[in-house]
Formats: C-alpha cells, structure tokens, sequence
C-alpha cells in the first residue's frame, strides 16, 4: 500500500472520528436538553444517531476496499465523506416512520406505544404523537436500535423496503 493512499486513509478517519464524537455530543446535548426540559426523550435524536453510527461503520469498513479514484476524493472532500452517514441518519429515521405507520411489522420489529389523534386531528394531537410515540417495552427500544443502525449500516436496506412496500401497494 502507497504512501499517498495510507495518508488518504488517515485523513477520511480522522474526519470521520472527529464527525462522530461532534453528532455524539450534538445528540447528547440534544437528548439532555428535552429530558431536561419536557421530561422525556426524544427518541428521534436516538434513532437519528443510531443511523450515522450505522453510516461510520459502514463506510470504516469499505474504506480499504475502495478504488485510488474515489479515496481520492473521499480525501479532498469533508462532505462526500459525510454525506454517506448523515443519509444513515435520514435512512434511519425514515424506517422509524415505517414502523411508527404500521407499515413494517413482525416479531422482529419494535412495536410502539402510538397515541390516538382526536376527531378532527388537532396540531396537539400531532405535538403529542411526536413526543409520546414510545416504543411499547424495553425489548422494542433494543430491536429500534439495532434496525436503526441497520439502516445507517446498508444503504441499500431502507430503499428496498420502500420499493417493497411500493410494490404491494400496487398490486
């Protein structure tokens, strides 16, 4: 391995270690502040940074792996680099939403505690559905976490849901 592709490979690391420690301290913040402040946590941030660590490893991991043309420009660039685990994130919360709808059930997916919206919906029934939206039991917490790396992880697994779903919904 050349000089010029370790020092690349050390410059895409850093940045990545320093971009995980910044959304590890952003999100804890972040967790504090509503727990702090509204009594509750937010399970979005969760969810959210379970997807960028999902989107760290994922990309630790294919670093080795990747062409001299694309290191290259992982190296020369913070946002390409980022760009790959803030989509985990986004990967993440969309799943989150699937499960949320109902629409990505089973024994291996977390089941939650959804409240009911009034008739008609009000903006508090959504204010309340954002906040108390929790997962049913400790069991469905560790099964959120774990799909919510899953979906950093494989940048594949959440556009391949969707296209499932979109699938049957055509039928």
């Amino acid at each position: 391995m050349g000089d010029i592709r370790i020092r690349r490979l050390l410059v895409i690391s850093r940045r990545l270690l320093v971009f995980a420690v910044l959304s590890l301290l952003v999100t804890t913040a972040l967790f504090g502040a509503t727990y702090t402040f509204e009594g509750r946590l937010m399970i979005s941030w969760l969810v959210f940074q379970c997807g960028i660590i999902g989107g760290f490893v994922s990309i630790q991991q294919r670093l080795r792996k990747i062409g001299d043309e694309e290191l290259a420009l992982l190296a020369e660039s913070w946002a390409t680099v980022l760009v790959i685990p803030v989509y985990g994130g986004i990967f993440a919360l969309l799943l989150y939403a699937l499960f949320l709808g109902g629409l990505v059930q089973g024994h291996l997916f977390p089941a939650f505690y959804v409240p009911a919206f009034g008739d008609p919906p009000t903006t508090a029934d959504l204010v309340r559905f954002l906040t108390t939206a929790y997962p049913s039991q400790g069991a469905d917490l560790a099964k959120l976490v774990f799909w919510s790396f899953v979906a950093g992880f494989s940048e594949r697994f959440v556009p391949q849901i969707i296209h499932s779903i979109t699938q049957q919904d055509a039928r």
